[in-house]
């Protein structure tokens, strides 16, 4: 009898849910999260940054008004940010900072109840001048190292813009057959490399490269990589942060 009872208990709310009020139910399935709940924040609190960091907001669930998940992303420092807004797929909100953050300074992040805060470090600066063959490395605005270096070859050459550092390797695998050249190739190539910095998902790094030490400085023989020399490379993968800012040009 207990339980039968129970179940027309559980039916009579289901049924008052549905008559009473404005007449439109709305069923909370058990398991699902609400809307716009966050899963994580990118950096995570306590992290030091480069100066041209992202913000990266995931959600646990798809995201119906991308119009109002940006509006309430509230990013904040020691001076006004102005930022752009990107989504990869309905669960992934990037918030790209126009020009570059403050350096050493907090950065505050809020989405909801969802909280982090980070730093940036004091702006280590990169700039690829790809018709010298020189790449440069600032720090606070000062010029510490100017490091002879090799870009993209004719047919591949490297992609003029600024950059942040997304991703650091101590020791890598480069193969050719990730950005569409076999192996069997005339230009295919598997190679273990070191102190690689990525620059792009599409596979420009800046790395070294002891293969092509004596063209740095004089021409550009990579397939589309910072090739740099053994010793330059070491010197900048332990000096550079993810999200610190690579600008190549001609």
């Amino acid at each position: 009898m207990r339980g039968a009872f129970r179940q027309m208990f559980l039916a009579f709310v289901v049924i008052a849910l549905a008559t009473f009020g404005s007449g439109a139910a709305a069923a909370t399935l058990i398991g699902k999260p609400p809307a716009d709940t966050v899963a994580a924040i990118s950096p995570a609190a306590g992290q030091t940054v480069g100066i041209a960091h992202p913000v990266t907001v995931r959600f646990a669930a798809p995201v119906a008004d991308k119009s109002r998940a940006e509006r309430m992303l509230d990013i904040s420092s020691t001076q006004p940010l102005r930022g752009t807004y990107s989504w990869t797929g309905d669960k992934e909100l990037t918030w790209t900072p126009t020009g570059f953050l403050p350096a050493r300074s907090p950065i505050a992040v809020q989405f909801g109840d969802a909280r982090s805060e980070f730093r940036t470090n004091e702006g280590v600066v990169a700039e690829g001048d790809m018709s010298a063959h020189t790449f440069t490395v600032s720090m606070g605005g000062q010029v510490i190292w100017v490091m002879p270096a090799s870009f993209g070859k004719p047919g591949w050459e490297t992609p003029v813009g600024t950059y942040p550092v997304l991703e650091k390797f101590r020791s890598v695998v480069f193969d050719s057959r990730t950005i569409g050249i076999p192996l069997n190739s005339a230009e295919g190539y598997y190679i273990n490399g070191e102190y690689a910095e990525r620059l792009t998902w599409g596979g420009v790094f800046v790395h070294s490269a002891p293969w092509s030490v004596d063209s740095q400085g004089y021409a550009n023989v990579s397939h589309g990589c910072v090739n740099l020399s053994p010793e330059d490379a070491a010197w900048y993968y332990q000096n550079v942060n993810v999200g610190d800012p690579v600008t190549l040009h001609w």
